[in-house]
């Protein structure tokens, strides 16, 4: 409120102003007539007038009311800006509206500046930053320039600034950006040290990581790279990693300008070619000087030519500072330089996103026209950089794609493209075109387009395939509407599912622009004018117009890589829609023939011939030789051309997008110019409209404006087809008519403005006219005229898609895409190794590992697995060499030429890598598909004349002969990538069994399964199993999935795999579900099986709990060209391992056919029914495929309770041929029929080969895609390595006759060992700080603390270690990547940990209860003992002062004390003692040993002796005291120094000790390594017989061993370590008793009751140790004191000086012993014996749960086991006899034999065990019986002969291949 307002109020305001007093306070003056406002508002519009360099007029209706309209025209786009200037002046004045002064300017600013977030926030939602640039850059300009000094000399950076006369501004709250500065030029001009304030002394500072420091208000961050040459960043690695990890502020290029080197002229040059031509827009020159003094030449140096390119060529940008940078002003002055500049770039700063750019740019420079192109977009947009005055200037990108494939940067994220050259225009220079041609108003439209979509940016190929085939959170989302940024996804997603309503996606009705204008008034009006209201003018501007579907397509084709376009091209042609064909760059009009999309689209047709058969054609449509119509028109016509093509094609279907389609408008703006191709492929019928392939292309777009498509069109045509409204001499168009007309092509003219017929004008020239007929008759007469015109035509008119290439001023991507191109040089020169090679030698010639020796190979291991002899050993033995035979016939078969190619192309790491092997397999499916088409041919009539002929035996079995044959050719000829793959699979596996390189191998075998990795990375699927040997290459496959796990991380997988019968439509299903392209044709069908990658992105992850989905396609069951070798048992395995294998399985169920069903069904249940039996849980969902109506519910119902009841009966029969006890399918796996059945629609839509895909299936795919999802979300997690051991097992099982008899779930098996080692340590953990709590409790008793140890005192002490033990198990089985196996284990283990706690307390509280009794028994002694000693010490003292007068004699006094020792009471005081010991009963003889007092009082003469002589010498009572307590303490701080270094050995064992830190299992194999290693019989036997005994003696040997290694280096260091720790605390507690005496008053008493207080629980020393010394006359406690520190260092030092290795154990009680402590922790587990060989059960928790079970057996005859009735030791292995089905043993005392295979029938200790079935070769005991046979037969007094005879092959096994196969099982 105003003064003048609050005076008419009340008086007692005053109406003057505050600030001038003289004048009324209106409201006009307050604000802007006051005299002292007159400064404030001149300062504040001269600010104005020099930011917008426009007189701004002092006027109160503008600085006031705010009316712009008086502010000159040329300020329109600043009218924002001034009118914020004006409102934060008068919000000042407001804010000081009672203060006596005035605002200042500053507080003006501040306030302004305050705008400046908000603005920027707003201009970025509305996606125009530009539009702030131009509003506010002026101002921050001004801001900046405010900030920086004022004595800058001329023409350095900011020298131009105003200046203001508010000193204040510069204090301003202006953001201060943290600056990254890169270093560079010449080294030598600078100087290094510790004064340098940016770069002290690092002269090698890392040329990647920054050093920080601070300099005034700036954060800075500097990388040196002066003096680094261009060759050492040549490589452009080293500059992605310094750009990707630093946002670089400035480049300072450091010059001394009075020795400028050639190198220093070049160096902005070098800059350019490193990082871009733009770089320089961020350089700064600085030039340094020496002394003072040149600083006044360097300015006259800076006008020299060469200095004054340089500043040219950055801006004049240049700074001077002292060469040794420790001139803080200087330093502080180029900090605010750099920040201007900084500011200057609109904060941007040199990123990795730039580097990238200048790369894209750069290899798009060698692709001529089809480059990146920068336009400046409407409203201020830009797509990069543009100039627009010397400096460039950023306009940031808004938002791109918000998923993946498409990133939408936040604004931290926003980075500039920089391009490397542009055209005057802005333009890319393209040869031949012109952009100044093109009106404006396309440029703006296309650009408004882009934006709609999203596609912000000059860069093209920013769509990755990669990416978007990633599983995302939207394309598990089923929509038919989507809003408008979500178009680009919501199409490629329904495109790659194959879904043709991918065109028709609508935009969601809540979009604000597809509201139209309705009025919801319903009431009438009588004066209502239809006429009027009707007629109303609608603004055409403001109609909002969708965006056209094929732009939406055509866009995607614009910014996709090549692969992605490749994908999509696929997609659409399987779509039946036509294809791009040409395609005009939407800015250049450069045009693009895309041939390389095209390369793997294959059409079939079927054709009649002169026998009117039909015969069926497939080709590769780049390849295929056929008619082509071109359909093109002239002017506006009111017929659909497209339309019309469409009849011709498919009635039904809109394979041309034309004006009639669902979404189409008039606002299309990417197809004019597009030339679109379909191909017309007849079915072989009468109903076919042609009779053979034709193609038709069509011309969008008036053909006048595309004059060069239109002559490639017309001239490759056969048939030329144009639409006009009618003939007009005068029109533009006549002359191309004209000269169509007189070519000698045929040519058919449609009129849509004439009735006319059918008319053929002269030969091969036709007229129709299309007014007033409908679109059937129109069809009708067109295609007669086009059969007319095709049969008339020569060879010479026919069209080959490949030959478009040859035309000129066409850009060819596989020309111009240098790694295309590359790709395909690469793979040809791999085909030209092919060349007059015939098909069927080729595989045998190029791949011989593959072939028969691989099959052979198979074949054996299958034989290997199945034994039937009863020499079962002998005969595996044989097998395994002639394995090892052929594998080496393997290895010594050369490499081909063709292979070693193929590995170094892959081996590269070229760009193209991922181009060769699309090419390849391109190339060489061209190079199979005319021998396999023919031969599948011949197959088809073979089989349906031995369909005709089953009855006819003679015939019959020459046809299923003839069959077979046609089957192995169709195997010989079929050469893929898979082959190659596979080859190189078995190189692998045969030099992995040789374990050497092959010679001519150009690379380390062991590097190949990484290359398979990579390869698998990128997408393409992985042979699983070998699908013509019918066989799992397990070396590979593990060797593969071992480098993804390198190369990924052990990443989360869910596996799902697919069954079902041949063509049932498996490999169709998955691709369609995620995009892949697995082989789907008849000629190409899936062989074995496959596996294929499909990454999750990121932001499911966290929801799906997964990383990857690992897809499984396998060969059709019941395949027919498998008739060969096809077999329920060959179906059977594959089902199982595949069920097994996945966590879930799609059965796949062509149609309903009830017999089909049965059959499948039997197979899948028994794999369920197995998987159950060996404890896997998969799970399976059923796909009725082809089902008529699936909308039925009713029919649905039905069959799915038709499903479920043939499934409980299935499974009821199959439980009886697998032996168990179930009734329903739901008993085996967990099945929903209700949610876990599917019906799928048809495929087609219509009849092949023109159909499209039903979009009904396309939803049904998506529905089951979703469904999937929700399974992966609630599975449990799988991990890669687990992958690997999965498949490992399944395939190992499968190989043996009884799956799940021979089922070794090595997974389970892993996680239990796991657990194992986690129980020993968790029990080593509570027994170890068991170990602790007994040595202190044992200490207070000795000293006589405590007289009783109960249960519960010792459950506190061990209360930590147990929780902490409980804390680690939980984690163990809640988080641990097994965690769902493991659960299973858990109760049992908390339960077992419990119990061994309470044994550990209870047996220490049983050893300290009996030190307690025996501390009774000794007190007798000890008392006795103790008196004795006392009035020994008595009588010396008062022997002592009689000889006081002989001290001087040391001998006197020893002779002396000598005869004292002998006299007659000391033998009196033995005997006593003696007396005394003699009554402690027997059975404390080791107690008396240990208390002997002969010993005892024998050893403590001298020190008796010393205390004698000290009292001869007068020493004080204090000091003889000291020595007596030093003395009695020697004895217990020795024995303290070996128990608990006793006890630091054992830990120190259980973690460094490589046999004893681990499980039983580890150290059972380093007990038999042990063993091998001296080869000494008798303790083998001693381990067979009796384990647990030699695991004893083992563990005493090997701390022994231990010990004496490590004493030097760890034990006496620790003994010395607790010699010194025992001195410091019993120095402390002397200090501290004298301290406490001191205090207190008291005497001697109480000085020794504190310090043995303290030393209470460290050693045993209690007053009883010094009860009968009379020290009442000890008074002087410092002498004490320093006493015991002077005597107490010599006692350590005697007890330091008797360390040594052999005393150590020695000295220690038994009990305390490392290895007795180690043998009670290890014996607490199980030791029970295999009841045939003997060997011991490995797991380490005692009582286990489970059966007993062992890593590897051993022949039985080890323990005497012979043949029945004979002398003869047995061979036979455990592992491998219950492999075998007719071999039988005699449990031990019965005369019943039992077979092997059914071993637990025996009962009792044989029921007990698992054996699983192992055919490996275990080489260690195989040695053992071959290196001691004699021995053996010598203990066992029998033979290995007959039937026992040691097989040959084991003889050829070494010691060290017995070692070898024992590190297997660590």
């Amino acid at each position: 409120m105003t003064p003048h307002r609050l005076h008419k109020i009340s008086s007692k305001y005053s109406e003057y102003c505050p600030r001038c007093k003289t004048e009324t306070g209106s409201l006009l003056h307050m604000f802007w007539t006051c005299g002292c406002l007159e400064q404030y508002w001149g300062s504040i519009l001269d600010i104005i007038t020099g930011i917008l360099g426009v007189e701004i007029p002092a006027n109160p209706r503008l600085t006031i009311l705010g009316d712009l309209s008086v502010l000159p025209n040329n300020t329109k786009d600043k009218t924002r800006f001034v009118r914020l200037a004006l409102i934060a002046a008068n919000k000042c004045i407001a804010i000081n509206w009672k203060s006596e002064e005035p605002p200042g300017v500053s507080l003006w600013l501040k306030e302004l500046s305050s705008y400046l977030p908000p603005e920027k926030i707003m201009f970025n939602l509305r996606k125009k930053p530009s539009v702030f640039d131009k509003c506010w850059g002026g101002f921050l300009t001004f801001l900046h320039n405010r900030a920086a000094p004022d004595n800058e000399p001329p023409g350095e950076v900011g020298s131009n600034s105003q200046n203001d006369s508010d000193s204040s501004v510069s204090s301003l709250d202006i953001p201060i950006p943290n600056l990254t500065i890169i270093l560079t030029g010449n080294i030598s001009a600078i100087q290094f040290g510790q004064e340098n304030i940016l770069l002290q002394e690092n002269v090698e500072l890392s040329r990647f990581v920054p050093i920080q420091t601070k300099i005034s208000k700036y954060q800075v961050s500097v990388i040196n790279m002066t003096g680094l040459h261009e060759d050492e960043l040549k490589h452009v690695d080293y500059i992605s990693q310094l750009v990707n990890e630093n946002e670089i502020s400035a480049f300072i290029f450091v010059v001394r300008l009075d020795q400028l080197t050639d190198a220093d002229k070049m160096g902005l040059e070098w800059l350019q070619r490193a990082f871009g031509e733009n770089i320089l827009q961020f350089v700064m020159i600085l030039c340094t000087y020496e002394r003072k003094e040149e600083c006044d030449t360097i300015k006259g140096d800076l006008e020299k030519t060469p200095v004054q390119e340089l500043l040219e060529k950055c801006g004049r940008r240049y700074h001077i500072c002292s060469k040794m940078m420790n001139n803080r002003s200087e330093i502080k002055k180029l900090m605010k330089k750099i920040a201007r500049l900084f500011n200057e770039n609109k904060q941007q700063c040199y990123t990795g996103e730039l580097y990238k750019t200048v790369l894209r740019q750069r290899e798009g420079l060698k692709d001529s026209a089809f480059k990146n192109t920068v336009f400046a977009a409407s409203e201020g947009r830009s797509w990069g950089l543009y100039w627009n005055s010397p400096t460039l200037e950023y306009m940031k990108l808004s938002v791109t794609w918000s998923h993946n494939f498409l990133l939408r940067p936040t604004e931290e994220d926003q980075a500039a493209r920089l391009l490397n050259t542009q055209g005057k225009h802005g333009y890319t220079e393209t040869a031949g075109v012109n952009p100044d041609q093109y009106p404006q108003e396309n440029t703006e439209k296309i650009q408004h387009l882009l934006h709609r979509l999203y596609f912000e940016g000059g860069q093209k190929n920013i769509l990755r395939a990669a990416d978007v085939l990633q599983l995302t959170e939207h394309s598990l989302q089923s929509r038919e509407s989507c809003a408008e940024e979500e178009l680009i996804q919501t199409f490629l997603q329904k495109l790659l599912m194959m879904n043709y309503r991918a065109r028709y996606i609508n935009v969601s009705e809540n979009n604000e622009h597809t509201q139209p204008n309705i009025s919801h008034s319903y009431e009438e009006k009588s004066d209502a004018d239809i006429f009027m209201e009707m007629s109303e003018h609608v603004d055409g501007s403001k109609i909002f117009h969708p965006v056209h579907p094929m732009d939406v397509q055509m866009a995607v084709f614009h910014y996709a890589d090549g692969f992605l376009k490749q994908l999509m091209v696929n997609k659409l042609s399987q779509c039946q829609y036509a294809l791009p064909l040409l395609v005009p760059d939407p800015f250049t009009k450069q045009i693009d023939f895309p041939l390389w999309t095209f390369r793997q689209i294959n059409k079939s047709w079927k054709v009649k011939n002169t026998n009117n058969e039909s015969i069926s054609q497939m080709q590769p449509i780049c390849k295929a030789q056929t008619p082509m119509v071109s359909f093109f028109r002239f002017g506006s016509v009111s017929s659909s051309k497209s339309l019309l093509m469409n009849s011709l094609i498919n009635e039904k279907h809109n394979t041309f997008f034309h004006r009639n389609c669902p979404g189409s408008s008039t606002s299309r703006v990417l197809m004019d110019g597009v030339v679109e191709i379909a191909w017309y492929c007849p079915s072989g019928k009468n109903t076919d409209k042609f009779t053979e392939c034709v193609a038709f292309c069509n011309l969008h777009g008036d053909a006048e404006e595309h004059e060069k498509q239109l002559q490639i069109l017309t001239e490759m045509a056969t048939v030329n087809v144009v639409l006009l409204s009618q003939l007009d001499r005068n029109d533009k168009s006549t002359t191309m008519i004209q000269n169509l007309y007189r070519n000698r092509k045929p040519l058919i003219c449609l009129f849509t403005e004439d009735m006319s017929p059918l008319t053929n004008t002269r030969i091969g020239k036709y007229k129709i006219g299309l007014k007033g007929k409908n679109q059937s008759a129109v069809s009708e007469e067109l295609r007669k005229a086009i059969n007319t015109c095709i049969s008339s035509s020569g060879p010479s008119f026919i069209f080959r898609l490949e030959d478009v290439s040859k035309c000129s001023d066409l850009r060819v991507d596989e020309e111009a895409d240098d790694e295309c191109r590359k790709g395909r040089e690469a793979a040809q020169q791999m085909m030209s190794l092919l060349k007059n090679k015939k098909l069927t030698e080729i595989k045998e010639s190029f791949l011989p590992c593959q072939g028969k020796l691989w099959h052979q190979w198979c074949q054996k291991n299958k034989e290997l697995h199945r034994p039937q002899a009863v020499n079962i050993e002998s005969k595996l033995s044989k097998k395994h060499t002639k394995m090892n035979k052929i594998r080496q016939e393997q290895y010594d078969s050369e490499v081909s030429e063709f292979i070693n190619l193929f590995i170094n192309h892959i081996n590269s790491h070229n760009a193209n890598k991922m181009y060769f092997l699309k090419w390849l397999g391109i190339f060489l499916d061209e190079y199979t598909s005319k021998d396999i088409s023919v031969l599948h041919h011949k197959y088809d009539e073979k089989w349906s004349t031995f369909v005709k002929l089953r009855k006819n035996h003679d015939q019959y079995e020459q046809l299923t002969t003839e069959l077979e044959c046609i089957s192995e050719k169709l195997q010989a000829v079929t050469f893929g990538l898979e082959h190659i793959m596979r080859e190189i699979g078995q190189i692998y596996e045969s030099c992995s069994a040789v374990k050497k390189n092959k010679k001519d191998l150009q690379l380390n075998f062991s590097s190949l399964p990484g290359l398979a990795a990579e390869i698998m990375i990128t997408g393409f699927p992985l042979e699983l199993m070998d699908g013509d040997a019918a066989h799992v290459p397990l070396i590979w496959i593990s060797a593969v999935l071992d480098e993804l796990i390198q190369k990924l991380g052990d990443k989360r997988v869910f596996v799902l795999s697919v069954l079902g019968i041949q063509s049932s439509g498996k490999s169709t299903m998955l691709n369609a579900m995620f995009g892949l392209q697995f082989a789907v044709s008849a000629g190409r069908c899936t062989r074995g099986a496959f596996m294929q990658l499909v990454q999750v992105s990121d932001e499911l992850k966290a929801q799906m709990n997964f990383d990857y989905i690992l897809v499984v396609d396998t060969e059709g069951l019941r395949a027919l060209e498998l008739a060969g070798r096809s077999t329920r048992h060959h179906d059977n395995e594959l089902a199982t391992f595949v069920i097994g294998f996945a966590n879930l399985t799609l059965i796949n169920i062509f149609g309903e056919n009830p017999s089909e069903m049965q059959e499948i069904l039997q197979i899948i249940v028994q794999a369920f029914i197995r998987m159950k039996n060996v404890k896997l849980n998969p799970s399976c969902m059923f796909v009725h495929q082809n089902i008529s109506d699936v909308t039925a519910g009713e029919k649905n119902k039905e069959g799915r309770r038709r499903l479920q009841e043939t499934l409980d009966e299935i499974t009821k029969l199959t439980a009886e041929v697998e032996v168990c006890d179930i009734k329903c399918f739901s008993e085996v796996i967990k099945f929903d029929v209700q949610n876990d059945v599917k019906y799928f629609a048809q495929l087609w839509e219509g009849s092949p080969p023109m159909a499209p895909p039903n979009p009904y299936y396309c939803e049904n795919v998506q529905e089951l895609k979703e469904c999937i999802i929700s399974h992966v979300s609630n599975s449990d997690v799988i991990m890669l390595k687990d992958v690997k051991i999965r498949v490992k097992d399944l395939w190992e099982a499968l190989l043996n006759e009884q799956f799940v008899f021979s089922f070794r779930n090595s997974v389970e098996i892993s996680a239990y060992r796991k657990l194992e080692t986690k129980y020993s340590k968790w029990s080593w953990s509570l027994r170890s700080a068991m170990l602790d709590i007994e040595n202190k409790l044992y200490n207070e008793i000795e000293n006589e603390a405590i007289y009783e140890v109960e249960e519960n005192d010792l459950q506190k002490e061990l209360l930590k270690t147990s929780e902490e033990v409980k804390k680690s198990m939980s984690e163990f089985f809640e988080k641990d990547t097994d965690a769902a196996l493991l659960s299973q284990w858990k109760t049992s283990s908390e339960v077992k940990i419990k119990e061994l706690q309470e044994n550990i307390v209870m047996e220490t509280m049983k050893n300290l209860n009996t030190i307690i009794q025996l501390r009774g028994l000794k007190k007798k002694i000890d008392i006795q003992r103790t008196h004795h000693e006392n009035i020994l010490c008595e009588k010396s003292k008062e022997l002592a002062l009689k000889l006081k007068e002989k001290t001087n004699d040391e001998e006197t006094l020893k002779k002396e004390f000598a005869s004292f020792w002998e006299q007659t009471e000391i033998k009196e005081i033995i005997k006593e003692i003696k007396q005394a010991k003699e009554m402690i009963n027997d059975q404390h003889r080791m107690f008396r040993k240990g208390n002997d007092p002969v010993l005892y009082l024998e050893k403590r003469r001298d020190e008796y002796c010393s205390i004698f002589k000290k009292y001869c010498h007068g020493a004080a009572s204090a000091a003889i005291f000291g020595e007596i307590i030093c003395q009695k303490l020697k004895e217990p701080i020795e024995q303290s120094v070996y128990k608990k270094c006793a006890k630091d050995v054992t830990d120190e064992l259980r973690t460094n000790c490589e046999s004893l830190n681990g499980n039983r299992s580890n150290l059972e194999i380093h007990i038999l390594r042990t063993l091998a290693e001296e080869e000494d019989f008798d303790k083998y036997i001693n381990y067979i017989n009796t384990p647990r005994d030699h695991c004893k003696s083992f563990i005493v040997d090997e701390v022994i061993q231990y010990i004496t290694d490590k004493f030097d280096v760890s034990v006496l260091p620790n003994m010395c370590k607790q010699i010194n720790l025992l001195q410091q605390k019993i120095m402390k507690a002397a200090h501290e008793s004298t301290e406490h005496v001191q205090v207190t008053g008291g005497g001697v008493g109480l000085w020794l009751k504190y310090f043995m207080q303290q030393l209470l629980d460290v050693i045993i020393f209690s007053e009883k140790d010094l009860s009968g010394v009379k020290h009442d006359d000890v008074d002087d406690f410092k002498l004490l004191e320093d006493m015991i520190r002077k005597e107490l260092a010599a006692v350590m030092s005697d007890i330091s000086s008797s360390f040594n290795t052999k005393d150590f154990l020695v000295n220690l009680d038994y009990k305390d012993r490392p290895y007795e402590i180690l043998n009670n922790h290890f014996s607490q587990c199980c030791w029970v014996q295999c009841p045939f060989c003997r060997a011991t059960c490995t797991n380490t928790i005692e009582n286990h749960d489970g059966d007993h079970s062992v890593p590897f057996h051993r022949s039985i005859g080890l323990s005497g086991i012979h043949y029945n009735n004979t002398s003869n030791l047995s061979t036979h292995i455990c592992t491998s006899a219950v492999a075998h089905s007719n071999l039988y043993f005699y449990p031990v005392e019965s005369d019943d034999k039992v077979s092997w295979r059914e071993y637990k029938r025996a009962g009792g200790e044989y029921a007990k065990w698992t054996i699983t079935p192992d055919l490996s070769e275990l080489p260690y005991w195989k040695w053992f019986v071959c290196r001691f046979q004699k021995e053996l037969e010598k203990y066992y007094n029998k033979t290995f002969e007959g039937q026992g005879e040691i097989p040959d092959e084991w003889r050829k096994y070494t010691k060290q291949k017995a070692f070898e196969s024992l590190d297997k099982y660590i």
